[in-house]
């Protein structure tokens, strides 16, 4: 698996700010919306049922939104970084300024995991982000995410 296959270059935004980690689930809904029209509302309520359990926010600065979805095919993702950090009761008490959120089918099994560790492995490299930080154009931080850190996650 690539994350060239579950994030589309109009999946990657850079947002100013949020006020809450609730607007920002509805900003990444709107774009889920946009990609694969899926209904918002249904993808805020999923995002947020799910940090409910615990929060996404891993450290340093990265969170990684998950939720399980009716109405995908496959697991897709979209990224967000935020220019002014959000408090996201990150396990570290760092704010997020980070976010790569997955969305997986509802009936995803092994897939969902494959992607949710990719896609962590690749923001746990630190020249990773040091990248993503020092960039604000959208395509610029599509191919950061899709060309550097780890290519690939073996079955």
């Amino acid at each position: 698996m690539h994350l060239s296959e579950i994030l589309r270059p109009e999946g990657v935004r850079v947002l100013s700010s949020s006020p809450s980690k609730r607007r920002l689930f509805q900003e990444l809904a709107e774009m889920a919306a946009a990609c694969w029209h899926l209904e918002p509302p249904a993808v805020t309520e999923a995002l947020l049922e799910r940090e409910g359990l615990g929060p996404t926010g891993v450290g340093r600065g990265v969170a990684l939104p998950h939720a399980r979805l009716h109405g995908l095919d496959r697991v897709r993702g979209l990224f967000l970084r935020l220019e002014k950090p959000l408090d996201f009761d990150a396990v570290d008490r760092a704010p997020v300024d980070l976010v790569f959120c997955l969305l997986a089918p509802a009936s995803a099994g092994v897939e969902h995991l494959k992607a949710l560790a990719l896609v962590s492995r690749t923001l746990r490299d630190t020249s990773t982000c040091v990248k993503l930080r020092a960039n604000t154009d959208p395509a610029t931080l599509h191919t950061i995410l899709t060309e550097s850190g780890p290519r690939n996650l073996a079955a």
